[in-house]
């Protein structure tokens, strides 16, 4: 017995196997795309973010260390107070050399500079 007649008169065309085997590929292809993007924007999210950071000349340092020590020292509140009521009073003199001499010499100390 003959069968006739299976697809309703329609001649179908041949399944083209190679072409078909070209479309596979290129999903194939697109779907790794896709997952090897998903995948490197997964490692940008879990990589730590840069910190900042700072760097102090020698100079800064030294300075930081002095001013740490200056907090450190004793304070004779009593002659602080003696020095504000004279500047205020008027009956304070200043000696402009001392005074520069004195300046000079913190800056060689805080600079590190040889007289």
């Amino acid at each position: 017995m003959a069968i006739n007649n299976i697809n309703g008169g329609i001649n179908k065309a041949p399944i083209d196997n190679q072409k078909l085997n070209q479309q596979q590929q290129a999903q194939n292809q697109t779907a790794n795309q896709q997952a090897a993007a998903a995948t490197q924007k997964a490692q940008v999210a879990t990589t730590a973010p840069r910190t900042d950071s700072v760097s102090l000349t020698q100079s800064a340092q030294q300075l930081s260390q002095v001013q740490k020590r200056s907090s450190d020292a004793p304070v004779n509140q009593e002659k602080v107070d003696k020095l504000k009521k004279a500047i205020q009073s008027g009956e304070y003199k200043v000696n402009p050399e001392a005074l520069a001499q004195k300046i000079s010499t913190l800056e060689g100390e805080i600079f590190g500079l040889k007289r």
